[in-house]
């Protein structure tokens, strides 16, 4: 099966390892990987900040550089439901709707390709600890992907998984909130934490490279000997 990797922003400029892991993992699971070199942001920050017109310039960008692909994969829900928001923010546009719809229709988060497509709930994967999971709020509530991190993490061997409590909440990073809205996102981060620390969790793992940015930061800079990791590197583990 061949699959075009979606790196994301995040992901190429902070956090390659969880790149590094997707592209291994689904290779490991007999995917074709290639990497479209034209791709550039999905356009989701200038988006949510107001900037429509700017934004698309971005995302006629995005739909040129994976209009080849038979499925487009992400190691980040929020940015493969951005992909899923195109046909909305073309609507009525004669050239790029069509074109943003079929894009949308060919893409998953990471998971999601891995548990609905590749129909695999168990990748063979070992980590030993106390792991705890952010479901991120874009990936759970709008792309409403929800159980296949669960059955994935589920069947990884050593792994010892705990509910974090208030899950439904917010990390406080939200894009441009993290930095419009400091004072607030730094309490609501801090009671992530708190959350993370109840449990005695060794590791956090999220899906998305925002809100482990934000929680690992938080994480870091109070010295907690708790690990951050994506899912992808998760899986990856053997």
């Amino acid at each position: 099966m061949k699959v075009s990797l979606f790196a994301t922003c995040l992901v190429d400029l902070f956090q390659g390892n969880a790149g590094k892991a997707t592209v291994e993992l689904l290779e490991w699971l007999g995917c074709e990987i290639d990497f479209p070199e034209s791709q550039v942001c999905c356009g989701q920050p200038a988006y949510n900040s107001g900037y429509v017109k700017e934004s698309k310039e971005a995302m006629k960008r995005m739909i040129t550089a994976f209009e080849h692909a038979e499925y487009v994969v992400s190691p980040s829900g929020s940015c493969a439901y951005m992909f899923h928001e195109y046909p909305h923010i073309f609507k009525g546009d004669s050239v790029w709707e069509s074109r943003a719809k079929e894009l949308a229709e060919k893409t998953y988060e990471l998971t999601q390709f891995i548990v609905d497509i590749l129909k695999i709930d168990d990748v063979g994967a070992r980590l030993d600890g106390k792991a705890t999971y952010h479901t991120s709020c874009h990936m759970t509530r709008l792309l409403g992907v929800k159980e296949a991190p669960m059955k994935l993490l589920k069947k990884v061997k050593g792994l010892e998984f705990t509910e974090l409590p208030g899950k439904e909440q917010c990390c406080g990073f939200g894009g441009t909130f993290s930095v419009k809205m400091a004072q607030i996102s730094q309490q609501m981060v801090d009671e992530k934490v708190e959350h993370i620390e109840e449990i005695g969790a060794d590791y956090l793992i999220g899906a998305d490279a925002g809100c482990l940015m934000n929680i690992g930061g938080r994480i870091g800079k109070q010295g907690k000997p708790i690990k951050v990791l994506h899912i992808a590197e998760v899986l990856n583990s053997r």
